[in-house]
């Protein structure tokens, strides 16, 4: 739920001199001017699954950039049904839109590929949700050549992991391991982690495990429980096994 401390889900992430948003739930658009980040330099939008606190905003935001006169595609990653949700009140709303808004399908239970260009390369992450849910792994890589061999090859650097929501799974240690950052789900606190079996969510402590096993090298944790108001004590838990962990907080910007 929205609360005065946090609007629901959305991340921008810049990497390559390219704008990523990853979800948006209601209210992503005022948050993202508020910070002075223009929409208009939005490359294109990963959606985690259809919850409503990870899509709701998405159909604010495309008119938005409809009204803002944008011209070049946007491109929208996540599970088909999000077109389908879509399509009716795309048709009615913004029957004769100024830009193409293109959809493009994804698994969400399926480890694979779905965006690459010369130098970002995006994978879905599968996780566990109540709904097909995926996170993602983002990574720049970079075309080196080799003189002795006379081939080109690609040269990884820095890479993201986002992961909301999920319960706690290791299935994700092994495709997320060393990642520079890693961001993970902290809904709950040890106390109600009865509440995860139900609602399919993470405690801070279990977001700190994993980015402990994963060996990453900083962890973000958010998507705090609107039931607590204190976010500090996520911060805490998640820091008693995973030391170099920051606390998300709404406006702020994160290093990679």
């Amino acid at each position: 739920m929205p609360t005065f401390q946090n609007s629901p889900t959305g991340q921008v992430l810049d990497l390559c001199d390219k704008r990523f948003l990853i979800d948006c739930g209601e209210g992503v658009q005022i948050t993202m001017r508020r910070m002075g980040l223009r929409t208009a330099r939005m490359y294109c939008v990963f959606i985690s699954h259809l919850h409503g606190d990870h899509c709701f905003g998405l159909m604010g935001l495309i008119s938005t950039l409809d009204m803002l006169g944008r011209t070049q595609p946007l491109h929208i990653y996540a599970h088909s049904q999000l077109e389908k949700l879509l399509r009716p009140m795309l048709d009615f709303h913004l029957p004769e839109p100024r830009y193409e808004i293109v959809f493009h399908s994804i698994n969400p239970r399926k480890r694979e590929v779905i965006f690459s260009d010369r130098t970002v390369t995006v994978e879905t992450i599968p996780l566990r949700h109540k709904v097909p849910t995926c996170g993602f792994l983002f990574y720049e890589h970079y075309r080196r050549y080799n003189e002795q061999t006379q081939t080109f090859y690609y040269e990884t650097r820095k890479r993201y992991a986002y992961c909301s929501d999920t319960q706690y799974t290791e299935s994700i240690l092994e495709q997320i391991e060393g990642v520079e950052t890693l961001f993970h789900e902290s809904t709950y606190l040890e106390q109600d982690a009865f509440r995860c079996k139900t609602t399919m969510h993470s405690t801070a402590r279990q977001a700190g495990t994993i980015a402990l096993k994963a060996k990453a090298g900083q962890l973000i944790i958010g998507h705090y429980s609107s039931r607590i108001d204190d976010h500090t004590l996520f911060l805490d838990e998640a820091q008693t096994v995973f030391p170099a962990t920051r606390m998300a907080v709404e406006g702020e910007t994160y290093p990679l």
